[in-house]
């Protein structure tokens, strides 16, 4: 098996750039990359469900990996999302980000005709995987948006002589019990990666040493905050700074959510323009509405400053 390095701490689930019209607006990537890189994030994750992967075609997806991995070169990990409904099509993209030296890459299952077992999912990653055969490949577990709920730790299990390049899972549920058998799988071999912003505490709790999300885009301090406390055995202050996150969230889910938690760039001065359809988009009064909102609980102090 190959032995890779794991992620520790915050990773950005990066947003795509697009111009007004859906467009893809590659020359604001750089912006991006380097807004994250003075919020101290450790890795950058690319055409997830934040990054709406499944909404490009697979020669925008190359486009997006490559002006991702070119901003980031030698200053942050990227890991490049490739899952799609087609497994040639995912496998193809694990080539490309091979050949442009993405540092790992990561793939959902496909959701239209699903994996039933365990041993489909596996044989279905290994072929991906197998595209970038050194390559570190993260599996993404997202049953929300899959379908697929497939034990994780019996994947974990099975997948151990099969996928030599298996590095963890990005673990995009509430399901903390199953992500803590995952942490202890294999003698802990895996690098299991947290992907609920608004449980994090909860995850750190039960071992997770890295995390990947959403808004971690523009309120990493209040975050690391959260994690400080946990780290220090300050629970007072973790409970603090988890709950200005959930105040947050909160605001951001009055409103069509893949809009609103895209717009928050805007907000803090990295503008990555609207979502692509079928995605619902806000109007300018509820853009304005929401900013107001966010004003009054004080986001733009403790959001960009943290908790003092």
């Amino acid at each position: 098996m190959i032995s890779f390095p794991r992620i520790r701490g915050l990773v950005a689930a990066a947003f795509t750039p697009m111009n007004e019209d859906g467009s893809l607006h590659l020359d604001r990537i750089p912006h991006v990359v380097d807004h994250l890189i003075r919020d101290g994030l450790a890795a950058i994750y690319v055409l997830g469900s934040t990054g709406e992967g499944p909404l490009l075609t697979g020669e925008e997806r190359k486009r997006v990996a490559e002006a991702y991995v070119r901003s980031a070169k030698d200053r942050i990990p990227v890991i490049i999302q490739v899952g799609h409904n087609s497994i040639v099509e995912a496998r193809e993209l694990a080539e490309h980000c091979a050949l442009i030296g993405a540092d790992a890459i990561s793939a959902t299952a496909p959701s239209y005709f699903k994996p039933e077992t365990v041993e489909d999912l596996v044989v279905s990653m290994q072929e991906i995987a197998e595209g970038a055969p050194q390559t570190p490949f993260y599996y993404y577990h997202v049953p929300l948006m899959t379908g697929v709920d497939i034990c994780m730790e019996t994947f974990l299990k099975q997948s151990q002589e099969q996928i030599p390049t298996m590095n963890g899972i990005k673990f995009s549920s509430i399901m903390t019990d199953e992500m803590m058998y995952c942490i202890k799988a294999c003698e802990g071999r895996y690098d299991i990666l947290f992907g609920s912003d608004e449980h994090l505490i909860n995850g750190m709790v039960c071992g997770a040493e890295g995390a990947i999300g959403s808004t971690y885009n523009y309120a990493s301090p209040i975050y690391r905050g959260v994690w400080d406390g946990l780290a220090s055995g300050d629970l007072e202050k973790a409970r603090a700074c988890q709950w200005k996150a959930l105040e947050m969230i909160r605001i951001l889910k009055d409103y069509p959510l893949r809009h609103s938690l895209k717009l928050m760039m805007k907000f803090v001065g990295v503008d990555c323009g609207p979502c692509r359809r079928p995605i619902r988009l806000m109007s300018t009064q509820q853009e304005d509405e929401m900013k107001r909102r966010l004003d009054e609980i004080g986001f733009f102090e403790w959001g960009r400053k943290g908790l003092s």
